[in-house]
Formats: structure tokens, sequence, C-alpha cells
């Protein structure tokens, strides 16, 4: 099976596709992109020294910060991060990579929506 960045596209898409009725069209209008690494302005905002630590990220305005006045430059977007991904994966050894890729996806989102790390280690016990 291959692991490519085409592969990694087809599973986030379906998670998206697949999220409740209530959260599909907000999270159909955030870009989606998949790269193999975060960059290094994407580490040093975050400060994070090992990109093997940063599996995804949300870039844009949280729905619930939101105003009429905002004039964004960029569309809100989800990133994933194949290797950091792959890497975490391997040295799991205890879950699907499907599964992992779409609880990337799903935590991703939570920050589009408005939910932080806490809020969603609060109901998803994978993050804690």
């Amino acid at each position: 099976m291959t692991h490519d960045l085409w592969y990694f596209e087809k599973i986030a898409r379906a998670t998206v596709a697949a999220m409740p009725d209530v959260f599909r069209p907000a999270a159909q209008d955030v870009a989606l992109r998949i790269v193999d690494w975060p960059t290094d302005d994407m580490l040093a905002d975050l400060e994070i020294d090992d990109a093997l630590d940063l599996t995804g990220l949300y870039d844009g305005i949280p729905l619930t910060e939101k105003s009429v006045m905002d004039m964004p430059t960029q569309p809100d977007t989800v990133w994933l991060f194949r290797k950091p991904i792959l890497a975490e994966w391997r040295d799991r050894g205890d879950v699907e990579l499907d599964d992992l890729i779409a609880h990337v996806v799903v935590h991703e989102f939570a920050h589009h929506f408005g939910w932080s790390d806490d809020d969603i280690g609060a109901v998803d016990a994978w993050w804690l």
C-alpha cells in the first residue's frame, strides 16, 4: 500500500465528507493542504523545535472569533504533515494509518470550530 500525498488527501477528504451535517458545510469552506513537512516558519511560530512533533495545523480564524469586519488575506487552511504522521503511526504501532489521519483531520477542524486543545482532549482521550 502506498502512503503518498494523494493517499493522505483521499483519507482526509473522506473524513471531512463524513462529518456530521451540522459541521460539514463550514468544514468544506476550509482549504485542505497535505504536504510532507511543516515549514520552518510554522515551527518557529509555534515554538516547536522538532518537525516530527507537528502532525497537523489549523491556520485561520476560528468560527467563534470571526467577524464581518475581518478581511482575510488567505482562506482558512487545515494542514496535514505526512512525514510526521507516518512517524507517529510507526512509533505507536497500535493504530491504523487511516484512523490516525482521520484523528488529525478532526482535531485540526475542531480548532476551526473554535475548540481549544483542552476542549478536544476533554472529549477525545486520543489527545491526552
